[in-house]
């Protein structure tokens, strides 16, 4: 089902939403895909292009930049940022206003199953692996393994789980 709504209390627009899916008010959401059972919390962005697997829970204050792939079951925590520009300006060496042909789109997945931590920040460009967990305030700036729980800034491997 394609959803479009426009409201005081959400904007959403030409998303593909699967069956059982619940979002909550105060949603930016458009051009993306939700898959069956996911739950979206409330004042959460999710861009253009992107995917959501099924049953993921994507909490309150997230933002989901065009270019990201969430795979089925993952957890993504409050204040979760995904970013897909990797040298932001606003403007060119020129003094011009950038556009965007003045960036170059980066594409980022997180495995099935993954947990990532409230208010941790994902760089463009990484694959965050099936199972894995991303510690509460990590910085993860490469790609993370199957099974890997990392921490920190920049996220660091701690262990691995079963």
């Amino acid at each position: 089902m394609i959803l479009n709504v426009d409201n005081e209390r959400q904007s959403i627009s030409n998303v593909e939403v699967g069956a059982d899916v619940r979002i909550f008010k105060f949603v930016n959401l458009y051009g993306c895909k939700i898959g069956d059972g996911s739950k979206i919390g409330s004042f959460v962005e999710i861009q253009k292009g992107v995917t959501i697997g099924k049953n993921c829970k994507v909490s309150s204050h997230t933002f989901i930049c065009e270019g990201v792939t969430i795979d089925d079951g993952v957890f993504v925590g409050h204040n979760v940022s995904f970013i897909n520009d990797m040298i932001p300006r606003a403007v060119n060496a020129d003094g011009s206003l950038q556009t965007e042909m003045d960036w170059q789109l980066v594409m980022t997945r997180v495995g099935a199953r993954s947990s990532i931590g409230t208010g941790a920040t994902i760089l463009g460009g990484v694959t965050i692996g099936k199972n894995a967990l991303v510690g509460a305030g990590s910085v993860v700036t490469k790609d993370v393994p199957d099974n890997a729980v990392v921490v920190g800034n920049p996220a660091k491997i701690i262990r691995y789980v079963s």
